[in-house]
């Protein structure tokens, strides 16, 4: 699935939407670079859960819970992770296949411990259509 967003607020409608049919142990991995949007869109999921609270990127704590939704969101940010074998030490396993959601902004980064059902955002800038245009590609989406 493709999706074109012209601004933040339909990235974060994308993002809320995609929310909207996460279901439980579900693994939602981000990629894009600086500044594409992937916190934004992390915003959007997390309201799109029914989360109040304020998304910000995990960049220094790794991992930031938020409850309150109809599932908990285990927002990850590995950007700073130097070996994916670190995932390991925070646990990430018992989050992946826990009863929330797990957001994973630069998931590339540790692809290789993902589970084999995870969902694959990827955020891309199209500067020949506009500073704030984005493309989303979602791949392993089950209808």
């Amino acid at each position: 699935m493709e999706f074109v967003s012209t601004g933040p607020e339909m990235t974060r409608r994308f993002g809320a939407g995609l929310a909207g049919k996460a279901r439980p142990g579900q693994v939602f991995a981000l990629d894009g670079d600086l500044g594409a949007g992937k916190t934004v869109f992390a915003q959007g999921f997390a309201a799109g859960l029914g989360i109040e609270d304020y998304v910000n990127s995990p960049t220094f704590t790794i991992l930031q819970v938020y409850e309150g939704g109809r599932l908990k969101l285990y927002h990850f940010d590995v950007y700073r992770i130097e070996d994916p074998e670190e995932m390991y030490e925070i646990g990430a396993d018992t989050f992946f296949y826990g009863d929330g959601v797990c957001l994973v902004e630069w998931a590339s980064q540790i692809e290789d411990l993902l589970p084999g059902d995870t969902v694959y955002v990827q955020i891309a800038k199209m500067p020949e259509k506009g500073y704030d245009c984005r493309k989303i590609t979602v791949r392993g989406m089950q209808p």
